[in-house]
């Protein structure tokens, strides 16, 4: 890909589970800044921008070095917009600039255990596709999952699993939650990210962690000191 690549930082203010999840500190700064700098040491795309309707998210992502050429609309800064909503927005307010994009990384605010490597390889990746994901294994085998009935008595969610061996169950994987990289004319055809042609980057597990609780920050703090302090990044590898 010769053309253009945009970075794009979700970011609203509207957080609800954790307020003001976006521009709270993690590890001694906001955690939007660790998106914005793994962006810009990634060191592939033009123009680095937060999307938010919040003036403070706004200040905060300026003085990290990135853009903020225009707000978010109030429609798409609601509980129920979807990040293939905002991206659209994103694309369309460029375009009414005049300015347009090959691809794009969409990054999500928290997501500090995210680097310009992976971003790099996300983006290499890119090049004989039309969209990348990254995924981790569960951890666990879902097929061996339980499940509560109406009574509150444990039940096999998939009976005919309960006597396979982990070991021989197919492994599945779960998407990552940071970020989601793909060519903008997939993107504008299918309407998603989420196109046939969609490859994986695969992380693990001491890169990933959801942080939609007061407990998923506690624990992402705990593994990113530790990751930090004590443990090398393994390269990141492709599904063959």
């Amino acid at each position: 890909m010769n053309g253009k690549k945009l970075a794009i930082i979700t970011a609203r203010g509207g957080s609800k589970r954790i307020p003001r999840k976006n521009t709270k500190d993690f590890c001694g700064k906001p955690i939007l800044c660790y998106s914005i700098e793994a962006a810009k040491n990634a060191g592939v795309f033009d123009e680095i921008m937060v999307s938010t309707e919040d003036e403070e998210i706004a200040r905060l992502a300026r003085s990290a070095g990135a853009s903020v050429p225009f707000f978010r609309s109030a429609r798409n800064a609601g509980d129920y917009a979807s990040t293939d909503d905002v991206i659209l927005e994103v694309l369309k307010s460029y375009e009414a600039m005049g300015q347009s994009f090959e691809a794009f990384c969409c990054l999500y605010p928290t997501a500090p255990f995210l680097s310009g490597e992976r971003l790099r390889s996300a983006m290499a990746l890119l090049e004989e596709t039309d969209s990348v994901m990254p995924v981790v294994p569960f951890s666990y085998p879902p097929q061996r999952g339980l499940i509560l009935d109406k009574n509150g008595y444990v039940r096999r969610q998939f009976p005919e699993y309960a006597n396979a061996r982990s070991q021989d169950l197919p492994k599945i994987y779960h998407d990552c939650g940071q970020f989601y990289a793909c060519r903008t004319e997939a993107f504008l055809k299918a309407g998603t990210t989420d196109v046939e042609r969609l490859l994986p980057l695969v992380l693990t597990e001491m890169e990933v962690q959801d942080i939609d609780t007061p407990q998923d920050w506690a624990i992402a703090e705990m593994k990113y000191r530790m990751l930090h302090q004590n443990w090398q990044t393994a390269p990141a590898y492709r599904l063959t």
